[in-house]
C-alpha cells in the first residue's frame, strides 16, 4: 500500500518506519531541510512541504500522486500563535487530496477539545466539544473539514497527552512552583499505542468518524507527577491548592471494543 505521512515528527518518523517494515510504500514529509536525509535512511521517500494559511510550499501533489491512506500528524501551533488559522492549513489541503483522489485520511487530533471542569466529567467521542476556548474551536473545526467532505473518509484519532522515548510532561514540571489543578486527572498515551491505533485505523476499508486514544487510569495529576519525578530522580513539582481543580477523564471505550484493541504500554 502507499501511504503518505503528512509530518513525520516525533511520532511520524515512527510511524513511517513500522510502515516500512511491513513494506509499504511510505512518503513523509518534514518542514526542514535537514530532516530529509533521516527520512532517506529509514526508506521513506522523502518531501519538503510546509503547510501556510495562505498555501502550501512544496511538491504536494507529487507527494499525494497515488497515495491510497493520508495521515495528518501536523502539531497545530496554537500554544505559540493563538491567533493563527489552523483550519484554514488543513482547508489548503483538500482539494489536492481531492485532485489526488485519496480514498482514506486519518488526522491525529487533540483531546483538549473537550472542556476541562470541577466535575470532571468522563467524555466518550459522542461529547459536545469545548465552544469556551479559541484553541478546541480550531481543532474541532479542523477535524469538520474532513469529516464532513464527501470525496474520502476521515478518521479523526483524538491523541491524550503524549509520552515515550525522550519525551514525558514530568520534564517540564519539574521543580516548578505553584502549578494548578493538582486533582485533575491524567489523561496520557504512549508512542507506541498512538501508532498501533494508527496501523488499526490504515487496516479499516470504511471508516468516517472519531476515536479517543487515552489509557484507561486516570490518577490525580499531583499524585502521578510526584511519583514520576521521585522515580526519575527528578526534583518534584509543587502544587497550588488555592483554588478548585479542574480536568476530566478521557474514555477510550470505543476503540477498545469495535476495534479490539489493547493498550500495550502503562503510563507508568
Amino acid at each position: 500500500m502507499k501511504i503518505g505521512i503528512l509530518g513525520c515528527g516525533w511520532l511520524g518518523m515512527e510511524l513511517g518506519k513500522r510502515l516500512r517494515e511491513v513494506n509499504h510504500e511510505v512518503r513523509g514529509s518534514v518542514t526542514r531541510r535537514d530532516g530529509l536525509n533521516e527520512l532517506r535512511n529509514a526508506g521513506i521517500i522523502p518531501y519538503l512541504i510546509k503547510l501556510f494559511e495562505s498555501g502550501i510550499q512544496g511538491d504536494i501533489t507529487s507527494f499525494l500522486s497515488g497515495v491510497e491512506v493520508l495521515v495528518i500528524d501536523i502539531p497545530p501551533g496554537l500554544r505559540k500563535n493563538p491567533d493563527l488559522d489552523f483550519v484554514k492549513k488543513i482547508s489548503n489541503l483538500v482539494p489536492y487530496i481531492e485532485r489526488c483522489r485519496v480514498n482514506r485520511v486519518i488526522f491525529t487530533s487533540s483531546t483538549s477539545v473537550y472542556q476541562d471542569s470541577t466535575e470532571f466529567p468522563v467524555y466518550t467521542e459522542e461529547a459536545e466539544t469545548d465552544n469556551s476556548s479559541k484553541t478546541a474551536i480550531q481543532l474541532h473545526n479542523a477535524e469538520l473539514v474532513l469529516l464532513n467532505n464527501k470525496n474520502f473518509q476521515a478518521s479523526v484519532l483524538r491523541f491524550g497527552g503524549l509520552i515515550g522515548p525522550h519525551r514525558h510532561p514530568v520534564k517540564y514540571l519539574s521543580g516548578r512552583k505553584d502549578i494548578k489543578d493538582p486533582k485533575a486527572r491524567i489523561n496520557l498515551v504512549h508512542q507506541e499505542d498512538c501508532i498501533n491505533a494508527i496501523l488499526k485505523l490504515i487496516d479499516l476499508k470504511n471508516d468516517n468518524s472519531v476515536w479517543n486514544l487515552v489509557y484507561p487510569e486516570h490518577p490525580e495529576k499531583e499524585v502521578y507527577y510526584t511519583k514520576i519525578a521521585r522515580e526519575k530522580g527528578l526534583p518534584e513539582p509543587q502544587f497550588d491548592h488555592s483554588t478548585p481543580s479542574k480536568g476530566k477523564k478521557i474514555c477510550s471505550k470505543k476503540i477498545m471494543a469495535e476495534l479490539k484493541f489493547e493498550f500495550s504500554h502503562s503510563i507508568y
